[in-house]
C-alpha cells in the first residue's frame, strides 16, 4: 500500500528545491562557477533533488509491483519501471531518466565533472522534476 504521507512529503521537499533551482539557475554559468557556495548549493540541489525522486520511485515499485515485473537493476531503471506502473508515459520515464547520470556524476565523479553539461542540464531538470511531481500527485489522487 502506497505510503502517501511520505510521498506528499518527499515530492513537497522536491518542488522546494525545484524553487531553489529556479532561483539558482538565472545566474550564467560564469557566475555560478566561479562562486565556489553557488555552485555547491547548485550540485546539492540537483543530487537532492534526483535522489528524492528516486526513494519515490523505489516506494512506488516495491509497492505496487507485480510479480512479473522485472526488478530495476539501477536507479535510471526505477523511472522505467513507473512508466510500466501507468504513473506517467514511457516517453516521459526516458527523459526524466536521464538525470541520473547527472546525479551519478556529481555523486562519484566529482574529480573529472564536465561543470557545462551540468550547469546545462538545470533547465532540463526543472521542467522534468515539476512534471514528474504533478504526474506523482495525479497518480495519487486516483488511487
Amino acid at each position: 500500500m502506497l505510503n502517501k504521507k511520505f510521498i506528499k512529503q518527499k515530492i513537497g521537499l522536491i518542488q522546494q528545491d525545484l524553487v531553489y533551482m529556479e532561483k539558482i539557475s538565472h545566474f550564467s554559468f560564469q557566475e555560478i562557477v566561479s562562486d565556489y557556495a553557488k555552485m555547491n548549493n547548485f550540485e546539492r540541489l540537483l543530487e537532492k533533488i534526483v535522489a528524492r525522486a528516486i526513494d519515490i520511485n523505489e516506494h512506488f515499485i516495491n509497492e505496487l509491483a507485480t510479480v512479473e515485473m522485472k526488478s530495476p537493476q539501477s536507479y535510471k531503471e526505477t523511472y522505467l519501471r513507473l512508466a510500466e506502473l501507468g504513473v506517467y508515459s514511457q516517453e516521459f520515464a526516458v527523459s526524466i531518466a536521464k538525470s541520473v547520470g547527472t546525479r551519478n556524476a556529481l555523486t562519484h565523479d566529482y574529480d573529472e565533472l564536465d561543470l557545462q553539461k551540468i550547469y546545462s542540464s538545470a533547465r532540463e531538470c526543472l521542467i522534468d522534476y515539476n512534471k514528474y511531481c504533478e504526474y506523482i500527485l495525479q497518480f495519487l489522487d486516483k488511487k
